[in-house]
């Protein structure tokens, strides 16, 4: 049974915010009460935030539909809704966001580190805070904006200051086990370590993490073996020591060689050219093992490398192994840049910026896209028309009318704001005017409306009245 996961596909999903709510004051002997209609709740934000008690992905391969909870709607008597709960997903120290083309949208290092992957929607606005000096009893409150809901990739990178990599059966874990408290797997068959294994190791006044990954072999960059699951944790460390098994029973192998196909598998992978390593000849307590590594490490120095012969097993020539690896991920901390405040960068609207493109599609339909303009169409209740009159003012104030006319657009052409698999499609009619002063009764928008079947049959009834009127001349049958 699985039980660590180092890369995972979640699918978050964000709480929606609340409806706002329509209401009037009703109190006995108060016919004019007015609007009280309260805000909807906002929705609850998916976060991702380190948390050194994790170690793996696991429960996200189990479960990857997570869901933050939606916002309450608004009441009457100005009664706001509840904000939704934000859902906090704890993840390892090393942890890497990505969205679905790989582009890395947030490197999660330290503890309590935190990203908002997927953002709750605003509760929409009730009547009450709708109201103004035109349109003092809005018959309409606008929506809760749905939240997010994204495809996100999850990657462990373990964060270490020592990688050992090596072949299968090298004896990375035996080392890894007599150098630290760490107690992986061990075994005499390759492959035996099917995770990375992590250990700390005291060498006089420092103290640092060291990584036992999983064995590598000849295409591993390419995805042969487990060497590409596992070639990213060694992406964070500071140093990279070769393990090399000098008692290999294997007649086609020997330390050099497997020291040169170890490198070439690092080289195409890349990234890792500039990270001091150090060569660690181990199982010397065999006779032939001591042999060999006495015959190739002259080979070995001579190409710049620091070699350590060594035996897990006999406990050989651990001392000064650590105290080397100690010394050098000491210069390694030293060398890295201190870290700086995070500065606040201010970045201020330009002059020019309308927050809104519109732009003619081969078609011929106008697609207006813009932050503004795309949320307040999602807010808008379209079975109201005095909600679309609204939403016809606020497009009019922003300028969204005016950059139809200078994009060419008549009146009967066709709108779409918000993206293409979302959209809202209408004909368009310029008003070029505040709606505020042509409302009717509450709900309604008579820009939006033929005029109503009782009002039109009054207007008869007088017409004729009057035709009847003009019909005795200057005689009045009211007068006496």
């Amino acid at each position: 049974m699985t039980t660590f996961v180092d890369r995972v596909e979640l699918h978050v999903a964000a709480g929606n915010g609340g409806h706002g709510c329509a209401s009037v004051h009703r109190e006995k002997f108060k016919p004019l009460g007015g609007p009280d209609g309260g805000n909807g709740g906002r929705g609850g934000d998916v976060i991702l935030t380190v948390d050194q008690s994790v170690t793996t992905l696991l429960d996200y391969h189990h479960s990857p539909h997570r869901k933050a909870t939606n916002g309450k709607p608004g009441e009457g008597g100005n009664r706001a809704g509840k904000d939704g709960q934000d859902l906090v997903l704890p993840v390892p120290d090393g942890t890497v966001v990505l969205d679905g083309a790989g582009n890395v949208l947030a490197d999660l290092v330290g503890h309590g580190t935190s990203y908002i992957a997927a953002q709750g929607g605003r509760g929409g606005l009730g009547n009450a805070a709708l109201a103004s000096a035109r349109r003092k009893a809005p018959g309409f409150a606008l929506l809760g904006v749905p939240g997010d809901l994204r495809d996100i990739v999850l990657e462990l990178k373990t964060v270490a200051d020592v990688a050992l990599v090596g072949y299968p059966s090298a004896g990375k874990s035996s080392l890894i086990s007599v150098l630290s408290a760490a107690k992986p797997k061990i075994a005499d068959y390759p492959f035996t370590t099917l995770v990375p294994n992590l250990g700390v190791v005291t060498a006089g006044s420092t103290v640092y993490t060291i990584a036992d990954v999983p064995g590598l072999i000849p295409g591993a960059s390419q995805g042969k073996g487990l060497g590409l699951e596992f070639l990213r944790h060694v992406e964070r460390c500071s140093v990279l020591v070769h393990v090399l098994d000098t008692a290999t029973l294997e007649s086609d192998r020997d330390p050099v060689s497997d020291l040169d196909i170890i490198e070439e598998e690092l080289r195409q992978y890349g990234g890792l050219d500039n990270r001091p390593r150090i060569v660690v000849l181990n199982k010397t307590d065999v006779p032939d093992g001591k042999d060999l590594a006495e015959l190739v490490r002259p080979d070995l120095e001579a190409r710049g490398y620091r070699v350590y012969e060594v035996s897990a097993v006999a406990h050989l020539g651990l001392r000064e192994l650590s105290f080397a690896l100690g010394e050098l991920v000491a210069q390694s901390r030293a060398a890295k840049p201190k870290e700086e405040a995070t500065r606040i960068v201010i970045r201020p609207k330009a002059v020019d910026d309308a927050g809104f493109t519109v732009a003619q599609e081969e078609d011929g339909l106008f697609r207006v896209r813009g932050e503004k303009p795309e949320r307040w169409v999602r807010q808008t209740d379209f079975t109201n028309d005095e909600a679309v009159g609204y939403l016809a003012d606020r497009l009019n104030r922003l300028g969204v009318e005016q950059s139809l006319m200078k994009a060419g657009a008549r009146s009967g052409d066709g709108v779409a704001i918000g993206p293409e698999d979302n959209a809202v499609v209408f004909d368009w009619e310029p008003t070029m005017m505040s709606g505020a002063e042509m409302l009717g009764r509450r709900g309604e928008d008579h820009r939006f409306e033929e005029p109503r079947p009782a009002a039109q049959r009054r207007r008869d009834r007088e017409a004729e009245r009057d035709e009847s009127l003009r019909a005795y001349g200057d005689f009045d049958p009211f007068e006496e």
